[in-house]
Parts: C-alpha cells; sequence; structure tokens
C-alpha cells in the first residue's frame, strides 16, 4: 500500500506517541488514565492509516497535549501544517514551541528553521531573512540557514548577497559552489547588459569564467555582447565554445551562431561544424540547420535529398514539417491539398508539447530556463530528445 507524503510524516509522530504512552504505564498515572491514552494513540493510527488526516492531527494534537515535552511530535505536526497549506496553525505551533522555557538549544534552533520555513511559505520574506540571519550569526544550524538565505536572495534577485552567502556556505560545508555562483554572476551581467553597462557586464561575465571556466551561459551572454558590438567573428569563436562546453545547449545556441557565421561570411567554417556536429548530437536542430544552408547554396532539390536522408536515420516530427514546407511548393491539386492537412496534424501534435525537462525535478517547459521555475536548480532544464521534439 502506497501512503500518502503527509501520512509518512506524520507516523513517526504516532509511533513516538505511543511509545511514550507505554512509557507512561509504568508511571505514575492510575489504569484508567493509561487506558485513556492508549485508546487514544490507537485510535489515532486508525485515522492515519484510513487516510482521514484531520482526525488524526486533532487525536496526536490531544494527545501531544498530555506532556509539554513532547517537542517531536509538535515538530512533525507542524511540518505537516505547513506542507497541507495550513501556515498560519504551523507559525503558531512554531512560536509557542519557541517561546517555550526550559527548550534545549539545539531543539530551539530546529524549532526557529521550521519557523523560518512557515514565513518562506508564507511569503513573509523579510522575517524569514532575518531569522536565518540571526541562526547564522549565532552559528547555529548555520549551512541550513544560509542554503534559505540563498534562497531568498535569488527570489529577490539580489544576486551579489547571493554570492557573498553562497560562498561562506562554500567555506562552511566544503562543497563546490562555483556553478551557482556562476550562474549569479551570469544573472548580474544580463542585468547590466540590458541597463546598457557593456563593461560592466564583461566584467561579471570574466568573474563568472574565474569560478566555472566552461560556464555556457558566460559563453553565450559573451557573444551576444561581441555581436552587438560587430565582432561577430570572435562572437563565432564564443558560440562554438558554448556547444563544446555542453551540447545540450544546442538549439538555444544555433540559431545566433548561424546569424554570427552569415554577418563574418563564414558559411564554410558553418557547414564543417554543422556536419560535425551530426557525429556528435543526435538531435534535429543541425540537420535543420544544414537543410537550409544547403537550400540557399545549392538550391531545393539539395535541402531536400539531405533532409529526407537524415529523417530516416533520425526521426523527427520538426523535421517532417520542414520537409513538407519544402516540397509542398512543388506539388498541386488533391497532392497539395493532403500536403497542408499533414502540416496541420503536425503543427497540432507539437502544440503543448513540453520541448525542455529539468533533469532533476522532471519539470517540462516550452521554453528554456537557466533556473528551474519547480525545483530552483540551475542548468538542469535540458531538451527533450524524442520523435516530437528535439
Amino acid at each position: 500500500m502506497n501512503f500518502p507524503y503527509e501520512l509518512v510524516l506524520l507516523l513517526p509522530a504516532a509511533f513516538a506517541l505511543g511509545w511514550w504512552a507505554s512509557r507512561r504505564a509504568g508511571a505514575n498515572r492510575s489504569g484508567a488514565e493509561v487506558s485513556e491514552l492508549s485508546s487514544d494513540y490507537f485510535r489515532g493510527l486508525n485515522y492515519l492509516l484510513n487516510e482521514e488526516q484531520d482526525k488524526a492531527i486533532e487525536v496526536f494534537l490531544k494527545l501531544a497535549e498530555y506532556n509539554r515535552d513532547t517537542v517531536e511530535t509538535h515538530l512533525a505536526l507542524g511540518n505537516l501544517f505547513r506542507r497541507r497549506g495550513e501556515v498560519d496553525r504551523a507559525i503558531r505551533l512554531h512560536q509557542h514551541l519557541v517561546s517555550r522555557p526550559g527548550l534545549s538549544g539545539a531543539m530551539k534552533t530546529v524549532a526557529l528553521l521550521e519557523l523560518g520555513e512557515d514565513y518562506m511559505r508564507a511569503g513573509l520574506l523579510d522575517r524569514a531573512e532575518a531569522l536565518f540571519a540571526d541562526l547564522v550569526a549565532m552559528d547555529a544550524h548555520a549551512p541550513s540557514a544560509l542554503h534559505h538565505l540563498i534562497a531568498i536572495y535569488q527570489h529577490e534577485r539580489d544576486w551579489h548577497k547571493a554570492i557573498e552567502h553562497a560562498r561562506r556556505l562554500e567555506v562552511m560545508t566544503g562543497e563546490d559552489e562555483t556553478p551557482m555562483i556562476a550562474q549569479f554572476f551570469c544573472e548580474l551581467a544580463d542585468r547590466a547588459h540590458q541597463h546598457g553597462a557593456s563593461a560592466e557586464a564583461g566584467d561579471y561575465l570574466r568573474k563568472a569564467f574565474e569560478c566555472q571556466a566552461d560556464c555556457v551561459r558566460a559563453f553565450m551572454l559573451t557573444a551576444r555582447l561581441q555581436s552587438e558590438e560587430g565582432r561577430h567573428a570572435e562572437a563565432v569563436e564564443a558560440y562554438e565554445a558554448a556547444i563544446n562546453a555542453d551540447i545540450a545547449f544546442t538549439p538555444e545556441i544555433l540559431p545566433p551562431l548561424l546569424n554570427s557565421y552569415a554577418r563574418s561570411q563564414q558559411m564554410e567554417r558553418a557547414e564543417i561544424f554543422l556536419r560535425d556536429m551530426l557525429g556528435r548530437y543526435h538531435g534535429i536542430s543541425p540537420v535543420l540547420a544544414l537543410a537550409n544552408l544547403y537550400r540557399q547554396r545549392d538550391g531545393e532539390r539539395a535541402a531536400i535529398d539531405f533532409l529526407t536522408s537524415q529523417l530516416r536515420q533520425r526521426p523527427s516530427v520538426r523535421g517532417l514539417m520542414a520537409l513538407i514546407d519544402a516540397t509542398m511548393d512543388k506539388a498541386e491539386g488533391e497532392v497539395r491539398e493532403n500536403f497542408l492537412i499533414l502540416r496541420d496534424l503536425t503543427r497540432k501534435l507539437l502544440e503543448g508539447q513540453a520541448m525542455y525537462r529539468c533533469s532533476r525535478c522532471g519539470f517540462g517547459a516550452k521554453a528554456h530556463h537557466w533556473q528551474c521555475p519547480s525545483c530552483k536548480s540551475w542548468s538542469t532544464i535540458r531538451p527533450i530528445h524524442g520523435v516530437a521534439s528535439e
């Protein structure tokens, strides 16, 4: 039997209460009182196993009141409230725990961390930031608090503070955070570029490369700056470096790369690079790019022949659409009508299809994101390879 996550979360609290109830059987309580505790415990467990969560919560809250020292139970209940969307109840419960006299320092820290997560879930980021900052200053569970602070600064797009705290996290844990820090510098570079501060953007990009020498996004931003300044040959170098750093980003890189090839009059180099990619990358993007190149240079027939041969090796709905478009101009009468129907069907097949997916959480998207909107991981959104996608 598969239990919902909330039930799995509450089970340890239920068993802890059962253990405590059995312990009290030998303590200074009457037999009737112990019997009542045991009865309530099994009643609550029965509600839990039958997925009657509201009733189970009320029973376990009642049991927790018998003993004010059942901190773990309160923490588990508060976590459950937050996951169920009852953030106000979670906040009140965790605030009550924090204010309790005699609570150990370790348990108080855990309660504060839970309270900070409550504030974040409720959108009270200023309160959460102040609480986590205090925990970091006290050096209490600092890694967890730092992770939460970095998440807050990313949400607020305060990239300087995000960089500062990510570096503190590196020192504290010994873990490599440089790929994430490189993304923060790219965010700063992108913002500077949007404000017309090209020199400042270039400085941030150099810092991004210092963090991660093969940062794909930094290569792409560098190429875009060079292209806008008319340095198209240098842009070609940067775009090719981006693909060589991580070929998965080919669909995002190819369009501006092809533009830079054309503007720098390096179409022979473009053909060599694209043909090399056919052996390294199994998506349809380089095939479509080469077909377009052959159409412009050698005519429609050459493009159709190339596209037809490639589609036998790598079937693709996008490739089929390109082949239909290339062939339809020469079709007439009923044949043309059939092509129009087929093109409409293939277009509808692609509508609504996720073209990208997060390799960490599985989030699907039509457009590329550097940070996953769902799990907030960086550089994990990748093209989906298949007949109906890349």
